[in-house]
């Protein structure tokens, strides 16, 4: 029944965007303490960092097109799929962290929301987009306080498909590699470039995602 609902959905969003219709991004709730960001140049150096990924985000192991859930992950044997995606988010911080170099020591909190890669059957067929997305505040480390507002990021990358994902395997570009790779210039991006990461623009399946 779901699937008929999803597939009824993605008609009806095709149709809307024939007729030139906007759908805007779905809202989170935030974490406590939240201020306005402002669009100023950053000046933070990672000096350490938090990862947590609820409990409560449902994880679906069915090899379907498009699995229902918060975390669909199969780069990893399975196993924990939410430590293995914690571990993925630990990763990209440390390689990120080289790449801030400013001068105001920070702690960086990330909450992940939403983790949704793709399932074997996806990947090797038709493709999608690795739909994922996380809650990140920055603590001031001398003072102990948080910065500005805990902030929503959307960091959705689109995904290789039949052929190509074959083809990075082979090469050894894992899944996993290039998602923490997309991971690492995120984070970068929002602790270095004014207003913070922008999420790619990846069509109908990443509008579908958010229904």
């Amino acid at each position: 029944m779901k699937s008929l609902l999803k597939a009824g959905a993605a008609v009806l969003l095709a149709v809307s965007l024939s007729a030139c219709a906007s759908t805007g991004p779905a809202s989170r709730a935030a974490m406590p303490d939240d201020t306005a960001l402002g669009f100023v140049q950053p000046d933070y150096m990672i000096d350490s960092f938090t990862v947590s990924v609820p409990q409560s985000l449902v994880v679906n192991e069915r090899n379907t097109y498009y699995p229902r859930g918060d975390i669909v992950w199969r780069g990893d044997p399975l196993g924990d799929r939410h430590g293995q995606v914690k571990a993925m988010f630990e990763t990209a911080l440390r390689n990120a962290a080289p790449h801030v170099q400013g001068t105001r020591p920070v702690r960086v909190d990330v909450q992940v929301t939403r983790f949704h890669a793709l399932s074997e059957k996806a990947r090797y067929t038709v493709g999608g987009v690795h739909d994922i997305s996380f809650k990140m505040r920055l603590v001031d480390i001398e003072t102990g306080q948080q910065i500005g507002a805990t902030k929503d990021v959307d960091a959705d990358l689109d995904a290789l498909e039949g052929q190509s994902a074959i083809a990075a395997d082979a090469r050894g570009e894992t899944q996993k590699q290039r998602l923490i790779a997309h991971l690492a210039q995120v984070m970068t991006n929002e602790l270095t470039v004014p207003g913070g990461h922008v999420n790619a623009k990846l069509g109908l399946l990443q509008l579908i995602n958010d229904i």
